[in-house]
């Protein structure tokens, strides 16, 4: 009894200690996959691929339109942060707006937004987030550090068009939520509104969500292990990066974003950032957008609620 009782644990212990090893593999794995950088824009997905041509054209008029190339450098040695800078076309220097891009994007991707604010009559400034463009780092945080470069994109914009400046902060997916994250610090006065297209409420869900949908495994052992990983790469566990968290501080009006049919940040998301915000806010869910395409297959209909939102708390 007493040998067949060692063996069973002998037996345990290595199925224990086998579980364990793999769990580590397969977070490690994740974390790669998930986080670091990229030196390019992956493809779109199969639903949005029907709007290349438009997209290129935004990408061309983006090349061709007056900017300047802007940087900074971080306190935490990373190197230099880059963002450009659109001129507003009649020369104002009394709206502006900051548009932060999506996972694995940079600002170049953002040029249909860009386009669509410069027509209203806004200056435009358009970050490459960490690990992302020509922005430097090894690791994509998912906005939590991003949201502490913009405040230094802030200082920069108020500092280029002076004191008088109304600034809009906006962003769609991470971006989207890299501007709900930011709602809860403290903001200069010239911020007056938050726009949010398709953020996601923490990335804590987003992962068991994602490993759920995308990877057929559970949130335990594999989260925590990636949360530690990011803990000892970053400096954070991921269990700080909520929008909700930040959202319930916020006092600016924000517009919440989201398509109805939206499968990879899923539309009840959109609905728990809501439920977190207890300042002035509207919210547009747009029956069968997928991730992302709520600009997409309606651009007029996507500018007048943009306008309708602004002519309530900006203009």
């Amino acid at each position: 009894m007493k040998k067949a009782t060692k063996r069973f644990l002998q037996a345990s212990l290595i199925a224990i200690g086998g579980v364990a090893i793999t769990s580590f593999v397969m977070s490690e794995y994740l974390f790669k996959i998930a986080f670091h950088r990229v030196n390019y824009v992956p493809e779109t997905s199969k639903e949005k691929q029907k709007y290349a041509n438009e997209y290129w054209h935004y990408v061309n008029w983006f090349h061709r339109v007056n900017k300047e190339h802007w940087t900074f450098s971080t306190d935490d040695g990373d190197d230099q942060m880059s963002t450009y800078f659109i001129p507003a076309a009649d020369g104002n220097r009394d709206r502006a707006v900051i548009i932060s891009h999506g996972y694995k994007g940079n600002g170049e991707t953002m040029a249909n937004y860009a386009q669509m604010f410069y027509q209203l009559g806004f200056n435009v400034l358009l970050p490459d987030d960490r690990a992302h463009g020509q922005s430097a780092g090894k690791y994509i945080n998912f906005g939590w550090l991003d949201r502490l470069d913009y405040q230094e994109w802030l200082r920069r914009l108020i500092d280029r068009l002076g004191e008088q400046v109304k600034i809009v902060l906006f962003g769609v997916s991470m971006g989207g939520a890299t501007v709900e994250m930011m709602s809860g610090e403290q903001l200069p006065p010239q911020v007056k509104c938050i726009i949010a297209d398709c953020g996601y409420s923490s990335i804590r869900e987003e992962l068991a969500y994602l490993l759920k949908q995308q990877y057929h495994l559970p949130e335990y052992p594999i989260y925590p292990l990636v949360s530690t990983i990011n803990r000892h790469r970053l400096g954070f566990y991921l269990g700080d990066v909520s929008s909700k968290e930040q959202l319930a501080k916020n006092k600016l009006p924000i517009f919440f974003i989201h398509g109805e049919k939206d499968t990879y940040v899923p539309s009840y998301m959109a609905w728990e950032n809501y439920q977190a915000t207890h300042a002035p806010k509207d919210i547009w869910i747009v029956d069968h957008a997928t991730h992302a395409e709520s600009f997409w297959i309606n651009p007029t209909a996507y500018r007048e609620h943009i306008v309708r939102f602004l002519r309530k708390y900006f203009d």
